[in-house]
């Protein structure tokens, strides 16, 4: 694992690159939940520090997904996240980060096939940890926080059917599980409690699934194309700045902004970070400048992260890049390298260099 900090003095940029060798066995990325759930926000900083001991030593991090800006859903992640096997967030239009249960990455737009089917075999997709919209329906976990943060609807409470509370929660992408219905709520804002769901269901959906009662059965799904089953970490993101050693061709304006990046090839991972909106230290990149880079400095595939005020660049205990509004801003979520326990028997990594 190696830190360059990469200056252009001419534009001026100033680039913050993490190496990190795809072939160190006691490396594995990890990504993080703002204040221990999927709604809310915290400092990269902070969210390295609640990372669980048993990961192993946090290494590099770069923030994150994008995320919602709103007083109800402050934090919530806009696309994938897959935390340590738990299903915290489903994929939206844009691009998604994941490694594959055999460890190698991937990056590409995935597509949520979460369905719910009930009694009278309907069949009804929903949404995971996020606002309802109308019309819609929203499966929501304990991860996401304490409550559904709901205005009025339907809500069912749910808890395992033929399940160990175990397999029922934390959910796992591509699995199918049974719920029972323990309790119907009308009022919205329904609790989020350990070992329990809550489906919460808008007055068109609810008037489709008007037979429901207590102790009434769903099955649910959570199938994705490509599919996920068995990933254990995933982190949404978009768009994809480089493909099969090709740069993504942009159209229309493509200003300069502060970027947050992720690339890899055969070898090595990158972690990117280009500090921006600062005249006298760095200007940002257009996404076409920043696939060029990413091509120079050896990347094969790159997908870019949420940027602007939420680029920052965490290596070994300080944040070694300049955020742009002067100090760590909060975010939803990041993405962390770890070391795994010595008990592995890996050897420990090189000082970084220069």
């Amino acid at each position: 694992m190696s830190y360059l900090h990469d200056i252009v003095e001419e534009e001026p940029w100033s680039i913050h690159v993490l190496k990190i060798d795809r072939s160190r066995t006691d490396y594995e990325f990890h990504t993080t939940l703002a204040k221990g759930s999927a709604l809310g926000l915290s400092t990269l900083s902070e969210q390295i520090k609640s990372l669980p001991r048993e990961f192993g030593q946090p290494l590099g991090a770069v923030n994150g997904d994008f995320w919602k800006d709103g007083r109800q859903y402050d934090g919530d992640p806009t696309g994938l996240q897959i935390h340590d096997g738990e299903l915290v967030s489903g994929p939206c239009a844009r691009a998604c980060f994941w490694i594959d249960p055999s460890g190698q990455p991937h990056a590409t737009n995935v597509l949520a096939q979460f369905e719910l089917i009930s009694p009278e075999g309907l069949h009804v997709a929903f949404g995971l940890n996020e606002e309802r919209t109308n019309g819609g329906a929203v499966l929501f976990t304990p991860t996401f926080g304490t409550s559904t943060h709901t205005r009025g609807g339907r809500e069912l409470v749910l808890e395992p059917e033929g399940h160990h509370p175990a397999e029922w929660l934390p959910l796992r992408s591509g699995h199918t599980y049974s719920a029972r219905i323990r309790e119907i709520r009308e009022t919205g804002d329904t609790p989020l409690e350990p070992g329990r769901a809550v489906l919460s269901l808008s007055s068109q959906v609810s008037e489709r699934l008007s037979r429901l009662v207590v102790h009434s059965v769903l099955k649910f799904t959570l199938g994705t194309t490509p599919d996920l089953r068995g990933v254990k970490t995933a982190i949404g993101g978009g768009p994809m700045l480089v493909r099969a050693g090709k740069a993504v061709v942009f159209t229309g304006s493509q200003p300069r902004h502060p970027r947050t990046a992720l690339g890899w090839n055969d070898r090595y991972f990158f972690l990117v970070v280009v500090d921006g909106r600062q005249s006298g230290l760095s200007v940002g990149m257009s996404f076409p400048e920043l696939s060029t880079y990413l091509l120079k400095i050896g990347c094969t595939e790159a997908i870019n992260l949420d940027g602007g005020g939420s680029s920052t660049f965490w290596v070994r205990g300080q944040v070694m890049n300049s955020p742009c509004q002067g100090s760590e801003r909060p975010m939803a979520n990041a993405l962390v390298l770890v070391q795994k326990p010595k008990n592995t028997g890996a050897p420990r990594p090189p000082l970084l260099q220069p």
